[in-house]
């Protein structure tokens, strides 16, 4: 007989929190190792943008893709084939030799990714009653900051100790004991034996007694300008992210000065003030909607301070210090993990649960679509300009135009009625 466990659903969240945190960990190692990676094959910025647009194009493509498979086979088995699928194609990367299998096993990369999100936009809502949910996707979003925080110092050691190879074979290899701990630990409430009736019953409050059965078409989604509005603020936001998350690293080698060694010393110190953003954004809207807050208040206020911290960018392309600049820049890390914690919980204020992982990969889409763009930008920009400048400064403006559009576009955040 299987013991009760209360509170289960924290643990579920820590489950999603450590594949998030392997997955970052698999992504950021190319890009720890840049400096390595661009002097070992001979790339130019331009073709090291081209690697990680290549990933993005897979990623892009995944997340919608990913989104629709997970409200058809389920969180379970959904996830099961994304670990496998990342984890086996960040371990090829060891055995790369050029910029053509680099963008090979990098595209095959994003697809594996890609499904980390839309499923544990879906996990969240199967777990969480509405006024924890914001909290929840900063539980498994820290994994996000966590993981850029454990990947330089790691990965230079792996780098400097056992060569560039060893470091994607361990990153790579972490994704199998994940994958059986996933196996082993999850299930939905409806089929998990160690939940508390107690728990149950809360987190099936307030939910709909209603819902739409079978799977959603992406043509009825789209009908919806609350998709949109994800769709269209995720294109424009989300780039400052990864243009941190792809370009840092090289930034502070190639702009700051710094060796392989000091990157792994100080590159992850944005990444806590990440994390702390995460926890922050995703605390505060619960704490104010259990006060009686309503969630478009509270979700738009917490969105609001995100874009406006965001702006920080601006003044790490003018300060003068590397350190100066690192503050700044986990400045916007800050305000950009509390920003996107709750756009990535609208999904689940907006639809019903069958939907909420196919409206969360659409989301997915545009960020993705996004990211490439401007990852492509920043190479040319940096090849041709020798400069990261005009790059940070529009990076700093670009999340208050994502918000006036989320805002202007998406209308009072509450819940649709909703038909296929």
């Amino acid at each position: 007989m299987t013991m009760a466990v209360p509170g289960l659903r924290w643990w579920m969240a820590g489950l999603v929190f450590l594949a998030t945190m392997v997955n970052f960990l698999d992504r950021l190692t190319i890009s720890v190792l840049a400096p390595v990676i661009v002097l070992q094959f001979g790339l130019t910025n331009l073709q090291f943008a081209s690697i990680s647009s290549w990933f993005l194009v897979a990623y892009t493509i995944g997340q919608g893709v990913s989104g629709k498979l997970f409200d058809r086979i389920g969180t379970r088995r959904g996830f099961s084939i994304s670990i496998l699928v990342w984890s086996c194609a960040a371990i090829a990367h060891a055995f790369a030799w050029g910029l053509v299998s680099l963008s090979c096993f990098r595209f095959v990369l994003g697809l594996g990714e890609a499904g980390n999100w839309p499923g544990a936009a879906k996990v969240m809502t199967e777990w969480f009653p509405v006024r924890e949910r914001a909290f929840g996707m900063a539980i498994f979003n820290s994994g996000v900051s966590v993981g850029s925080i454990i990947a330089p110092p790691l990965i230079v050691w792996l780098q400097l100790a056992y060569g560039w190879k060893a470091a994607f074979l361990v990153t790579g290899g972490l994704g199998f004991g994940l994958l059986a701990l996933w196996l082993t630990a999850y299930q939905t409430p409806n089929r998990h034996p160690a939940i508390t009736r107690e728990e149950y019953q809360l987190i099936h409050e307030n939910r709909d007694t209603v819902q739409a059965a079978g799977n959603v078409r992406w043509l009825s989604l789209l009908r919806h300008r609350q998709v949109w509005a994800i769709v269209l603020s995720r294109f424009v936001t989300d780039p400052v992210w990864w243009l941190y998350i792809t370009w840092l690293p090289l930034y502070l080698y190639k702009v700051r000065g710094f060796s392989l060694k000091e990157i792994g010393l100080f590159a992850w110190l944005p990444y806590v003030a990440a994390d702390a953003g995460s926890l922050f954004g995703g605390w505060i809207p619960g704490h104010w909607i259990a006060r009686g807050w309503s969630v478009n208040n509270a979700r738009k206020l917490v969105i609001a301070g995100g874009a406006v911290l965001m702006t920080a960018g601006v003044l790490a392309a003018t300060a003068e210090s590397a350190i100066l600049a690192l503050v700044f820049i986990g400045v916007v890390m800050f305000g950009f993990q509390a920003w996107i914690n709750n756009v990535q919980t609208l999904p689940s204020d907006f639809f019903p649960e069958n939907a909420v992982a196919s409206v969360a990969g659409l989301g997915g889409v545009g960020a993705g679509a996004g990211a490439i763009l401007f990852t492509l930008t920043t190479g040319f920009v940096v090849d041709h300009f020798h400069s990261y400048k005009p790059i940070l400064a529009l990076a700093g403006l670009l999340p208050v135009l994502g918000t006036i559009m989320l805002f202007s576009v998406g209308g009072p955040i509450r819940r649709l009625s909703f038909a296929k």
